[in-house]
């Protein structure tokens, strides 16, 4: 089984090698890469925010993970925001790493890789916790956010154009280790 080493990534500078990975992974068109691209760029523009990437011996990415602290101005927030407040969990939008994307190629999957790239994403946050949105079904992603110790905050959130509805989870950081 080939080794992936999982490090900090340039994502601004591999930002096409990474959609594709999450073309494969998510099942995205060209035209939502297309739109995802121009949502990366931008986010990568933040404070505070960082990216990792699971790489092959000969520098092909199998997987990413970036994020940024929560800042409540920005479009993820303002969604989740009023779904927080109804479940009693708005507080944690403040003092919290997004972890906005997190995706490995489908060869690779279930080898642990989502988790070093999650875990070492988190881990340098300097943040008590961190929250994330995940489709809203039993998935193999969901299970991994659990066994890290994300729990459900708010269900059946809506996002805009988003066919199918989101969880926000939340967990205290450092996430939690097998």
């Amino acid at each position: 089984m080939e080794e992936l080493a999982v490090g900090p990534l340039d994502l601004a500078a591999r930002v096409d090698d990474a959609l594709a990975v999450q073309a494969v992974a998510f099942g995205l068109t060209d035209e939502e890469v297309a739109v995802r691209r121009h949502i990366v760029l931008r986010h990568l523009t933040s404070p505070g925010a960082r990216a990792l990437g699971a790489t092959t011996a000969d520098g092909r990415l199998a997987g990413f993970v970036y994020g940024m602290p929560n800042d409540r101005t920005q479009w993820w927030s303002t969604v989740v925001e009023p779904y927080l407040r109804a479940a009693g969990e708005e507080h944690w939008l403040d003092d919290s790493f997004v972890v906005t994307e997190l995706h490995v190629h489908p060869a690779y999957q279930n080898r642990g890789i989502g988790r070093r790239l999650i875990t070492g994403l988190t881990d340098g946050a300097g943040l008590p916790r961190s929250i994330l949105s995940a489709i809203d079904a039993e998935t193999p992603a969901r299970g991994l956010y659990r066994a890290l110790g994300y729990r459900d905050l708010a269900r059946r959130v809506l996002f805009p154009s988003a066919p199918s509805p989101y969880a926000v989870m939340g967990a205290p950081l450092p996430l939690r280790r097998r």
